[in-house]
């Protein structure tokens, strides 16, 4: 039995030993990225080292020029507006949708349903012309609604279909008891409904946050102009025009990185929760 127990032990030590580095090689690129901006640019041209090595070698001028000298806060400005946004009709759009579908039956239901399935298996990409010649044609190039357009339309049907998921695990009788009580339809699903799919409405944030905080390509066709650009699109400028400067550059992807952890760091309860409740009809 001392034996089994001592073995096990040592499997534990050795299973743990190998996570932390796994954890560890995975975040190497974020630790030299947090490195290199805090050091100074001599060091960070000359040296090898993934952090500074001492104070004199630690420096926070980089960030300072990003946010103060560069306009690449103005492009993170507008990034937080096309996500929040976006992110905001997503939950709307798709917490309707989804719940009509769970709750009601019929031929134009079955339909918007299959409807769905082929607009996630239609490639994105295919997109890109035919939206750049209506946006072309409408005035919204150059505009932010266009990106905020294209990055519903790109999210909307993986929302309904995870919201959709999240409102079956809920009984029909909550909504018939509320309304025998006397509650329209409408006030059970808003005031009963919604906060128990909690859970699943910050899944899709989460989802609709990320994909639309890191996207680059439709961004980059329909901003062209640097006032209305987006962050990514900004990131790319800076390679274009700070190149020999590696500070520079990653203090700015650093501070770009920053939201996308925030909103992981308050929300991650919420994503296993979401991804595990809405995962089977209860």
């Amino acid at each position: 039995m001392r034996y089994k127990t001592k073995k096990a032990y040592i499997l534990r030590i050795l299973k743990h030993i190998v996570l932390c580095i796994a954890v560890f090689l995975t975040a190497l690129p974020f630790i030299s990225m947090l490195g290199t901006a805090f050091k100074e640019y001599t060091v960070a041209m000359s040296s090898t080292s993934l952090i500074p090595m001492s104070p004199d070698e630690f420096s926070v001028q980089s960030f300072k020029d990003v946010i103060f000298v560069t306009d690449f806060m103005k492009k993170m400005r507008n990034s937080f507006v096309v996500t929040i946004a976006t992110m905001g009709i997503c939950i709307i759009l798709a917490s309707c949708a989804g719940y009509a579908i769970s709750r009601f039956r019929g031929r134009y239901f079955r339909t918007y349903s299959v409807f769905l399935l082929i607009i996630q298996m239609f490639p994105t990409m295919l997109l890109l012309i035919p939206l750049y010649r209506i946006f072309a044609g409408t005035g919204l190039l150059n505009n932010l609604l266009s990106v905020i357009l294209t990055y519903t339309a790109t999210n909307i049907a993986f929302s309904i279909w995870m919201l959709k998921g999240f409102f079956d695990t809920i009984p029909r009788e909550l909504e018939q008891a509320a309304m025998v009580d006397g509650c329209s339809r409408l006030h059970a699903y808003v005031y009963i409904i919604l906060p128990l799919v909690l859970p699943g409405i910050t899944t899709v944030a989460i989802f609709t946050f990320i994909n639309t905080w890191n996207e680059y390509t439709f961004a980059s066709v329909f901003l062209r102009r640097e006032t209305i650009m987006t962050m990514t699109v900004g990131l790319q400028r800076f390679v274009q025009q700070f190149n020999s400067d590696w500070t520079l550059l990653m203090a700015a992807s650093t501070i770009a990185t920053i939201p996308a952890l925030i909103f992981l760091f308050f929300a991650q309860k919420y994503l296993v929760e979401g991804m595990t409740a809405g995962a089977v009809k209860g």
